[in-house]
């Protein structure tokens, strides 16, 4: 989702959502997930400053064909959505006491992902779109937004009515990849 109405959310709306993210699943209940509006417009053009130049480095990485139609892409929706959120994972959250992270403490960043996703079926459930931006540097990001040293970045989300509804994704809309059934083994 990177092509977004300008148009406000409703009063209230993303602190609704907010609240139900905060339902899902975490290891040892510790709720790791840390949101950040971002609502300083000074700020947000920083951040789509800094995702453009990430992004044109990025399309050095092609052929020149291929550079081509990453340039042609939308990448991202940071000037037009309403609404700007980033999530952090923390490190060591004093909610779960270190319950299921002693052999995995990655699993604190895969239940902040969890919140994400929590996040986003609701969103789209009330016709909301919400875009991942991953086209960044988390360090620079994370100087930007003056968080706690301890959490690490896990998304830069774009959150507004779309433009727009399609079935079909827009990167295979466009002819970049088309998707791909996931293979399923049996053991």
């Amino acid at each position: 989702m990177r092509h977004f109405r300008t148009d406000p959310l409703p009063a209230g709306a993303l602190n609704a959502l907010l609240a139900l993210a905060d339902l899902a699943p975490s290891v040892g209940n510790a709720q790791p997930w840390r949101f950040v509006r971002i609502v300083d417009a000074e700020l947000r053009a920083r951040l789509a400053a800094h995702v453009d130049a990430e992004s044109e480095r990025a399309a050095c990485r092609y052929d020149a064909e291929r550079a081509a139609a990453y340039r042609a892409l939308k990448l991202h929706g940071l000037r037009e959505a309403p609404e700007l959120v980033a999530v952090f994972s923390e490190a060591a959250p004093v909610a779960g006491h270190g319950l299921g992270i002693a052999t995995m403490p990655e699993m604190l960043r895969y239940s902040t992902a969890m919140a994400i996703h929590t996040l986003w079926l609701a969103a789209r459930a009330q016709g909301i779109g919400i875009g991942w931006v991953s086209i960044l540097d988390p360090i620079v990001v994370h100087a930007m937004l003056r968080v706690p040293a301890d959490w690490s970045l896990i998304a830069l989300l774009c959150i507004g009515y779309p433009e727009d509804e399609h079935d079909t994704p827009e990167l295979e809309r466009r002819g970049w990849q088309a998707r791909d059934a996931a293979p399923v083994e049996t053991r």
